[in-house]
């Protein structure tokens, strides 16, 4: 199993049991078309100006094959990616997006099946003038995300693994999720309803 395999391998709540707060990103991210595939790679990071999408489309070629683009900065008033965006990150290889804003065009983006988790859908695009550096340490939906930090994204929401703490929490994470896996509801049902009355005293 690659590692993009094994954090993919588990969902964003099995890591949200041993994350703080400020590594889980705001519910108002979400996925943006049913059914949709659950991503995990390394983050590729995209600070945006207000209005602006400029970087979000330097990013789609500039980010490696495999990775995530995780965009925040432009607001919700504008677009910062459409059908053609996606569809040429898709070719590239890139996983999907991660976005503080958003985007258009989702009944393209729903039919080539691309995975973009973000706040909705406005028809208006942004400007392309504002040059900023990419893939530097952003603050995204309340989480700080650094370049190759590992994003695992899905139904269930987006979390983000610090780079030098990835290892580490996939390894908690898999381990209560194959204890639980490994319980009957009856099991589960008697260790929860013990601990819930010496919680109550």
């Amino acid at each position: 199993m690659s590692d993009l395999e094994q954090f993919n391998s588990l969902s964003p709540a099995d890591y949200a049991n041993f994350l703080p707060v400020n590594q889980v990103l705001d519910f108002g991210i979400k996925e943006l078309w049913p059914g949709i595939l659950r991503i995990a790679g390394p983050a590729y990071t995209v600070q945006l100006s207000p209005g602006d999408h400029l970087m979000m489309h330097a990013a789609i070629y500039e980010a490696p094959e495999g990775s995530i683009i995780v965009v925040t900065g432009s607001g919700n008033e504008f677009a910062v990616a459409g059908g053609n965006v996606c569809a040429i990150a898709q070719k590239r290889g890139i996983q999907g997006f991660v976005i503080d804003g958003v985007i258009r065009d989702v009944a393209e983006i729903r039919e080539s099946r691309f995975p973009v988790f973000a706040r909705g859908v406005v028809p208006i695009p942004g400007m392309k003038k504002v040059v900023t550096p990419l893939n530097q340490s952003i603050c995204c939906a309340g989480c700080t995300v650094n370049p190759n930090d590992i994003v695992i994204a899905d139904e269930e929401g987006v979390v983000v693994l610090p780079q030098d703490q990835k290892q580490a929490l996939f390894d908690k994470a898999k381990a209560r999720a194959d204890k639980e896996a490994n319980m009957t509801l009856d099991e589960w049902q008697a260790q929860h309803q013990k601990k819930v009355y010496e919680l109550l005293g």
